[in-house]
């Protein structure tokens, strides 16, 4: 259900999809709302806002006018728009030159949908959306790079499905997009370390703990390994 509503505002991104809408989709608007909060966080209508507010704030960056951006995202006043604006992003639309924002993809694998966060650094995040305490890492993640999530478009969004499809259908098992690390000095070190393991090889948590050149400190290394 939910891929089925992502696939339809996808194909019609500037199309408003009403309740009625799904209903003549053979879809119950109260199911649609429950599983799209369940595995995106939020509904299917704040999605749809969310997006179209996404759209406009990478319009503002390459010098759209306010106006243009406005009609895009379907508002037909300024005051509307940028009220819907500040709700999303917590401040003026002027200074969207300021804002960071992590641009969320919900990706499906054999083993499950998985969600990616990116923006022009790299990728910040990417978990199994029915993992236990995806939500606090989300949150986490929000409060140390200032952040706001909103579901969109992006390159690096766009490689790394390419990169688990390709993955998992066994050809390759290398990664192109660049990793951001959040942590302490100590856990990048770490996570930094892991880097270099090729894929299909193990190191156990002593032989990583030498690595960085901290043999004794075994169990902290475990516990940056999650």
């Amino acid at each position: 259900l939910v891929r089925k509503l992502l696939e339809r505002f996808e194909s019609h991104p500037d199309e408003r999809i009403r309740d009625a809408d799904l209903r003549q989709m053979g879809i119950d608007p109260a199911a649609a709302r429950r599983h799209f909060k369940r595995y995106c966080g939020m509904t299917f209508q704040a999605y749809q806002r969310a997006r179209r507010m996404g759209r406009a704030l990478v319009q503002l960056r390459e010098g759209d006018s306010v106006i243009g951006a406005q009609l895009d995202s379907g508002y037909g006043s300024a005051s509307g728009f940028w009220e819907a604006f500040r709700k999303v992003f917590g401040q003026a639309g002027s200074r969207s030159d300021e804002l960071a924002v992590l641009f969320a993809r919900w990706i499906d694998t054999p083993l499950g949908a998985m969600v990616a966060l990116a923006d022009d650094r790299g990728l910040h995040l990417l978990e199994f959306v029915d993992r236990r305490g995806l939500e606090r890492e989300i949150l986490v993640l929000r409060r140390r790079t200032g952040a706001v999530v909103l579901p969109g478009a992006h390159a690096y969004l766009d490689e790394i499905e390419e990169n688990l499809a390709v993955y998992f259908s066994g050809k390759d098992r290398e990664f192109s997009v660049p990793v951001v690390l959040h942590g302490s000095p100590f856990e990048r070190s770490v996570w930094e370390a892991l880097q270099e393991i090729s894929a299909g090889e193990t190191r156990s948590y002593g032989k990583l703990a030498a690595t960085i050149g901290r043999p004794q400190a075994v169990r902290a290394v475990g516990r940056a390994n999650g």
